[in-house]
């Protein structure tokens, strides 16, 4: 298992390492249909702190085409490999298909149970989705609205499982929307822990060698924790705190 470093900030974005590779994750970006923020200035400072980009999800705020779109033209501004997975509010408008389709032709790499090997590192990613944590975690039992939230949850759980079947490097990373574990959502209101994330993913994550494991969602949540087999977790959503003291991580393998 490759070990995995966070990077203290400076003055200028930090500079590229040699050997190992320098990722910047980030999620829960929210692009406005308004066009209010623009994130190409971000994405050209990130081009030059890191040797691969990775969005975990929420990449627009209703999931409207005009906010993909809009991101896209970002986009243009960032000069290494991107790696995305999408998050709930990209499915809000009924639109995912064209938002995939406008995200993809951007040149990123959009994970929904797949894997990507770049620069010698794998990258497993899909959404993943709600359900709750331990011994709280939700099971299929009672009303068919409830089996089918469950099923759903266990049917990314096999996409996430597929996808790291398919990794081939010693050095893996994945990347969700929702939270693995309950660590990182520690900040959210507790009622609604059961929404922001399964215990199903950390379970699957800990059957492969996970070098890092990043996600978003949860805006109020907590930067860092572990799965209970050891594989390092962060929440990246750009809410966070982190130790760059940007809206990005920096991760090291």
């Amino acid at each position: 298992m490759a070990k995995t470093t966070t990077e203290d900030s400076a003055a200028q974005p930090p500079q590229k390492s040699n050997g190992k590779q320098k990722i910047a994750a980030m999620g829960d970006l929210h692009v406005k249909e308004n066009g209010g923020s623009s994130y190409k200035e971000l994405f050209a400072e990130i081009s030059q702190a890191a040797d691969i980009l990775v969005l975990t999800g929420d990449l627009t705020d209703l999931g409207k085409p005009k906010e993909a779109e809009l991101l896209a033209a970002d986009m243009r501004s960032c000069s290494i490999p991107i790696v995305a997975v999408l998050g709930n509010h990209d499915y809000e408008c009924g639109h995912v298909e064209e938002v995939k389709s406008i995200i993809k032709d951007a040149g990123v790499q959009l994970l929904e149970g797949q894997a990507v090997e770049i620069n010698g590192v794998g990258f497993a990613g899909v959404k993943g989705f709600a359900g709750g944590f331990g011994r709280y975690m939700l099971g299929s039992f009672g009303e068919p609205a409830i089996k089918a939230m469950v099923a759903e949850s266990v049917e990314e759980t096999m996409r996430l499982e597929n996808a790291l079947r398919q990794v081939r490097s010693e050095r893996a990373m994945v990347v969700l929307h929702y939270a693995p574990i309950p660590e990182t959502v520690v900040g959210e209101p507790q009622e609604i822990y059961p929404f922001l994330g399964s215990s199903r993913l950390a379970e699957t994550i800990d059957r492969f060698p996970v070098s890092a494991v990043v996600h978003g969602h949860a805006h109020r949540g907590t930067y860092e924790g572990k799965t209970p087999g050891g594989a390092p977790v962060y929440n990246v959503a750009s809410h966070i705190e982190k130790p760059t003291g940007r809206p990005y991580a920096l991760l090291e393998l």
